[in-house]
């Protein structure tokens, strides 16, 4: 008998990746534009903006880098509009993300949905840790089990 099973809950801690992400790798940012602010020490990458760091490719249509109080490296960076994660073989998407570089931490909170192979898992945030390849999703989460039908 094969049949679907869907749960919800809370919270589900989930693998996320198949490789372990080293946040001092390069980051590399393409996009349409880019505005950058002495003042507060921030970089706007505007239009398709594609982030790469060894296996892992972000995009979205903004993303905001932040860098470090004496500006030798960066803290974080916020994506918003069609984010898009991806850490090989998993992927995710969300209405917002903020990457963390050197814990390698990304939060992706608004509408999130998690593709594992033929497995989706739907929530309202995900925490994922690039070095460690695990994520927690949180806040009405679902998904829908599939039974082996050997």
């Amino acid at each position: 008998m094969v049949g679907a099973f869907s749960a919800s809950a809370q919270e589900t801690q989930v693998a996320f990746g198949s490789a372990k992400a080293d946040p001092s790798q390069p980051v590399e940012v393409t996009s349409e534009s880019l505005n950058v602010n002495q003042e507060d020490g921030t970089a706007e990458f505007i239009g398709n903006v594609l982030i790469v760091q060894g296996e892992m490719r972000l995009t979205a249509e903004r993303v905001l880098v932040i860098y470090n109080a004496d500006r030798s490296g960066i803290e974080r960076m916020e994506a918003t509009n069609d984010v898009v994660l991806v850490s090989p073989p998993d992927a995710a998407e969300g209405d917002w993300a903020e990457y963390t570089i050197d814990s390698g931490e990304i939060v992706m909170r608004g509408n999130v949905l998690l593709t594992q192979g033929p497995s989706v898992i739907s929530g309202d945030q995900m925490n994922a840790n690039l070095t460690t390849g695990t994520a927690k999703m949180t806040g009405r989460v679902k998904t829908i089990l599939n039974p082996d039908s050997n």
